[in-house]
């Protein structure tokens, strides 16, 4: 505080470790460590601690937010930041393996809870705009279903969303393994491979959805085609690898094709 560009230089050289001296010893260090953290943020365009980030919440506001990728670039492009950053929500941009760890480790600061962005809910809907999104995925469910045996262990689940604006989709999880989490793990030398509980969220107000319930009405199984396209999508959105590029590429071209037949 009394000399921020100094301890900002100190940060750039030791703020990994500080990082995980929060994550080590399960957090028994976190009353010490959590206000010498910085992580940058999507409002100010520089790196903040959770104290300004706090005192700057809106009155409203529930969580601290907050988004992994590798770069603050790549992250700032996530369609689950869209929304957030349209109403004025500041979020966190995660950009070392640590760093959600270490979130999780904290839990909350100030009695405010840590939320990813890639979280199912983050807080923003009101009750008839949630009972909207129910309504939807209710009317739709017969193809919602369909799209996830279309899938089969590849999602937990397939579902409309109501907190995507632009974006046809993106990749959510369920339960305490993250997406990125999963990466994180997997990138480590270990034999055994985790895997979050994925959910595909579709959005139901983009031409997409409306092509897709289409399809499935008429050719169910070029609809299956178009499911996993959507998949790969949200997965290559995510940084994470398709499993497989060439079914990827040839899916692709036969669009093409059929545009220009």
């Amino acid at each position: 505080k009394n000399d921020r560009e100094k301890y900002e230089a100190f940060w750039k050289n030791f703020g990994l470790q500080l990082k995980y001296g929060l994550y080590d010893n399960y957090g028994q260090q976190k009353e010490l460590l959590q206000d010498l953290v910085l992580f940058y943020s999507s409002n100010e365009k520089k790196l903040v601690s959770l104290e300004e980030y706090v005192g700057r919440m809106k009155e409203s506001q529930k969580y601290i937010y907050y988004a992994c990728g590798q770069t603050v670039d790549k992250i700032d492009l996530l369609p689950q930041t869209e929304l957030l950053k349209d109403q004025g929500f500041e979020i966190l941009y995660l950009t070392d393996d640590v760093d959600e760890f270490a979130l999780k480790m904290l839990y909350k600061y100030q009695d405010k809870e840590f939320r990813s962005v890639s979280d199912k809910d983050l807080g923003l809907e009101s009750e008839s705009e949630k009972e909207e999104t129910k309504k939807q995925n209710e009317e739709n469910q017969p193809l919602l279903q369909f799209l996830k045996e279309a899938l089969g262990d590849k999602v937990q689940a397939v579902c409309l969303s109501g907190r995507l604006k632009s974006h046809p989709v993106c990749l959510a999880s369920e339960g305490m393994l993250s997406l990125e989490m999963e990466k994180v793990l997997n990138a480590m030398p270990n034999e055994q491979k985790v895997k979050a509980q994925r959910v595909l969220e579709i959005n139901a107000s983009h031409p997409v959805f409306a092509a897709l319930k289409a399809c499935y009405e008429k050719d169910p199984e070029k609809a299956k085609t178009y499911a996993g396209l959507l998949y790969d999508q949200a997965l290559l959105i995510e940084g994470m690898p398709i499993e497989d590029p060439v079914a990827f590429s040839n899916a692709i071209c036969d669009l093409m094709a059929q545009q220009n037949g």
